[in-house]
């Protein structure tokens, strides 16, 4: 049912004024071959692929009554096949979500539910044969309009393919749950419902959405509709004739495959939350059941999860994502701004090089890295190099844009190429004294407006500017690793940073099409401040004698990922730079594992062997955990109260110090720099939900409804 790139409007009978409608437009085809007229569906909300197709109430009415105009023109025998396709670049999102918060009442739900079964099945039910011809992003109920088609084909330029649902807290509601296995089986079905949404909402591109099942022809984007439109004809004329493999119905075979994906869920969510039970409930029953009961069973289960404050509170963290991060917080006006028309990046090393390819691919500027030696600029520019040719291999870049990325990178062991750049980042060793003396040196040469842009995840932006002539040019400017797959950019003024830097420090950002948060100049700034206060709990009820084990799995739904698995990720070196750097700002309340120093002193790369594929627990490392004397060990329940507890304490802190604007701006912190999950609201709605932040704090990070049912 639901979309992850656009919101979502209220059923008619709450209200849908602010719909901005998809119509359903429809013209005649004549097929080849003497096929007969094809009747072409085209969903259009009037506006340009940066606002998709979705389906409120009016669009979703719209197409069922175009779908009853077609049949009664199928049954007098003018058409000889229906078709739904998209405008250019889309062919639907899912439902527009935006007036659920309107929804007060569980019978509502359901209506919204049931309208969009009864559109769709308008079109499945025709009498002519059905087809949807995929040209564009689809995702949610788009996906299940078009498996509603008999016959579907598939861009190879599509982008996004998803059945997004488990990741808000829905579940495919509008025909998902029951078509999907049907089609592809069981197995295939699964990745889709439940393991791609639980893994960071992955997507499917086009040839990956055919090879699992979900199309029966793969066209290339430039003819893609006049292919599509031929190959209906050659269907119906029987020219080409549609095979598929046969579903395999087989109990235990269904069963097993529920099992493993129950078992992702559990790891992945530690039964917090409930839509990926619902949604594997509903999967399971799809082997037996008609298509009724199961479109019946998914209005049911719709009508639930819409009056759940976990669907709130995946609303609230996708509107954060939508809007919020569109309009940063504390942004000066953009006016402001100064023009970038060359980058210099001080380092060549992994992260300098990451910092080079996203400047080249979004700003298409001179870049210019520098270092201590020929032998690492070279590698660093070779690595410029080859991640461009592994894009153009991928079909994502010609080869005219290739060469002219290619020589957009220069590197240098001197920073003479500075002298006319207008923004310098500095990605260099996360030691001040270092990058005091490198903003000294790159002083020297650069003009008083350039912008020295830093990008420590923990240094005070104040202290590092304090010997500059111009301590006003500096700023903030912290990416989190990957570079290219995380989207927070954490932008951090010093004391003496100007607007016009920092308005350059935003545009920039938003140019590179990062989700930009302006925090204040305080130890570790947002991000890593707070996995720091919860990482170094973990750590500490580690040492205090807890199994690694268990510290683990407390943390299953809360965080992404377990937090020895996250060290081990970051680094166990960085990780514990992090802490040592909050222990000295705040001894009070952080803390520093010697568990952890003596890893990093062993020069382990963290707590587990991955090379599995899964984390197996390094024996030498098992061997340097604290043993105390007298150990104090804590339950599950324990262990994610006591995080939670100081997660509570740490965010309130944060707010009265004015480290972050605003509790929503920690939020989307921790959604797009730590990759915690929507359903959760990212982090102060499930503190407010378990009642952790009134308990620690004295009261709620949010009002009641804003990311809760209302009251």
């Amino acid at each position: 049912m639901t979309a992850t790139t656009q919101t979502a409007a209220a059923p008619a009978s709450v209200g849908s004024g602010d719909e901005v409608v998809t119509h359903s437009l429809v013209r005649d085809v004549a097929m080849p071959g003497g096929a007969g007229t094809l009747a072409l569906v085209t969903l259009d909300n009037g506006h340009d692929h940066t606002k998709p197709n979705t389906f409120g109430a009016k669009s979703i009415a719209e197409l069922h009554a175009a779908m009853d105009a077609l049949r009664a023109r199928a049954e007098a025998g003018e058409v000889a096949a229906v078709a739904v396709t998209g405008k250019p670049f889309i062919f639907a999102v899912g439902a527009d979500l935006t007036g659920v918060p309107l929804i007060t009442d569980r019978s509502q739900a359901v209506e919204v539910a049931r309208a969009g079964h009864a559109a769709f099945a308008a079109f499945s039910d025709l009498p002519v044969p059905t087809f949807a011809f995929v040209n564009g992003a689809a995702m949610g109920g788009g996906v299940e309009l078009a498996l509603s088609a008999q016959y579907r084909t598939i861009s190879a330029g599509v982008p996004a393919v998803a059945l997004p649902e488990v990741f808000l807290g829905l579940v495919p509601g509008w025909g998902g749950c029951w078509l999907l296995p049907n089609l592809v089986g069981v197995e295939n079905a699964l990745t889709v419902i439940i393991e791609n949404p639980l893994s960071q909402n992955r997507m499917l591109k086009g040839p990956e959405a055919f090879r699992l099942g979900l199309a029966d022809a793969l066209f290339e984007p430039a003819e893609f509709l006049e292919r599509s439109i031929a190959w209906a004809a050659d269907v119906l004329t029987g020219a080409v004739t549609v095979e598929r493999a046969a579903v395999d119905r087989d109990e235990s075979l269904w069963a097993g495959a529920i099992a493993t994906a129950k078992g992702l869920a559990d790891v992945k969510t530690g039964r917090q939350a409930r839509s990926p039970y619902v949604a594997l409930e509903l999967v399971a029953a799809a082997r037996t059941a008609s298509r009724d009961d199961g479109f019946a069973a998914e209005d049911e289960a719709l009508g639930d999860l819409i009056m759940s404050d976990e669907l709130r509170a995946g609303l609230y963290a996708f509107e954060l994502v939508q809007k919020r991060a569109k309009r940063p917080a504390g942004a000066p006006d953009r006016k402001l701004a100064r023009p970038v028309s060359k980058v210099g990046i001080v380092g060549a090393g992994l992260m300098a090089s990451q910092l080079a390819l996203l400047f080249i691919q979004r700003l298409q500027v001179p870049v210019v890295l520098t270092d201590i030696d020929d032998e690492r600029v070279a590698k660093g520019v070779g690595y410029v190099h080859a991640e461009l040719d592994k894009l153009a291999g991928k079909g994502r870049l010609g080869p005219d844009r290739l060469n002219r990325y290619k020589a957009l990178v220069t590197g240098s062991t001197g920073k003479d190429g500075f002298a006319d750049a207008d923004f310098v980042i500095e990605a260099v060793f996360e030691e001040m004294s270092v990058k005091q003396q490198v903003f000294a040196e790159v002083e020297a040469l650069v003009s008083p407006e350039c912008v020295l842009a830093t990008n420590t995840s923990s240094l005070s932006i104040t202290e590092m500017a304090s010997r500059l002539e111009h301590p006003e040019r500096v700023v903030g400017f912290h990416f989190f690793n990957p570079v290219a797959v995380m989207p927070l950019l954490e932008i951090i003024p010093g004391e003496k940073t100007d607007d016009a830097t920092l308005a350059t420090a935003f545009a920039v950002g938003r140019d590179l099409k990062k989700t930009c948060i302006r925090a204040s100049d305080s130890p570790s700034f947002i991000v890593n401040r707070l996995l720091g206060r919860f990482m170094g709990e973990a750590t500490r009820i580690l040492d205090e004698g807890t199994p690694i084990e268990v510290v683990d799995r407390a943390f299953a739904g809360l965080a992404p990922m377990p937090p020895f698995v996250l060290i081990g990720l970051v680094g166990p070196a960085i990780a514990l730079h992090n802490g040592e750097t909050l222990v000295r700002a705040f001894p009070d309340r952080f803390y520093a594992s010697p568990t952890l120093q003596r890893i990093v002193a062993a020069k382990k790369p963290g707590f587990y062997d991955l090379s599995s594929g899964k984390p197996v627990l390094d024996p030498e490392v098992a061997e340097l955990i604290e043993k105390p004397a007298e150990p104090v060990v804590l339950d599950v329940a324990a262990v994610r109260e006591r995080v939670l507890t100081v997660l509570a304490d740490e965010a309130r802190r944060m707010l009265d110090e004015e480290v972050a604007q605003s509790p929503m701006d920690l939020d989307l912190a921790m959604i797009t720099g730590a990759g915690f999950q929507f359903w959760n609201g990212g982090i102060t709605p499930l503190l407010d939900r378990t009642g952790v932040a009134e308990k620690v704090t004295g009261h709620r990070f949010l009002p009641p409804g804003l990311s809760t049912l209302p009251a």
